[in-house]
């Protein structure tokens, strides 16, 4: 099975509109047919970006963010990098990469194409979400 990292931005296109995020987090990690990997930090940039109030306006935003932030961590593997990595211009970005090593991802899906320079990281493809809806999902 596929071990993938979803960034933050695929988190809020998923919230608000059905296009490909959508389609990642409800096909295929609520139908269980990837491992979607989360550390501490992760978690917590998902509570926090999902939280900001630019996203209040949106009906139903707050109801759904508790709900997809719940089952996220619920279906996840939890693992805690050990190693840090100093690879990308944007700092916070780094812990998708540390986790994306530490657990040995397939995927790192990410809307991010400005901060993230890189299109792979040891075995880890980092890939928009279209690229990976349209090739690699199982």
């Amino acid at each position: 099975m596929q071990k993938i990292i979803i960034d933050t931005n695929v988190l809020v296109s998923a919230l608000i509109s059905d296009g490909n995020p959508f389609k990642i987090i409800h096909n295929l990690v609520l139908g269980d047919r990837v491992k979607t990997y989360v550390s501490d930090e992760i978690l917590q940039e998902y509570n926090q970006v999902l939280s900001r109030d630019k996203f209040s306006g949106i009906p139903d935003f707050k109801k759904n963010v508790s709900i997809i932030i719940r089952v996220l961590s619920d279906l996840s593997i939890h693992q805690n990098p050990d190693r840090k990595i100093e690879l990308l211009q944007d700092e916070d970005d780094n812990k998708f990469l540390e986790l994306a090593v530490h657990c040995e991802a397939d995927f790192i899906i990410t809307g991010n194409t400005r901060d993230f320079t890189i299109s792979k990281i040891g075995q880890t493809k980092i890939v928009s979400p279209t690229i990976y809806w349209e090739n690699y999902q199982p």
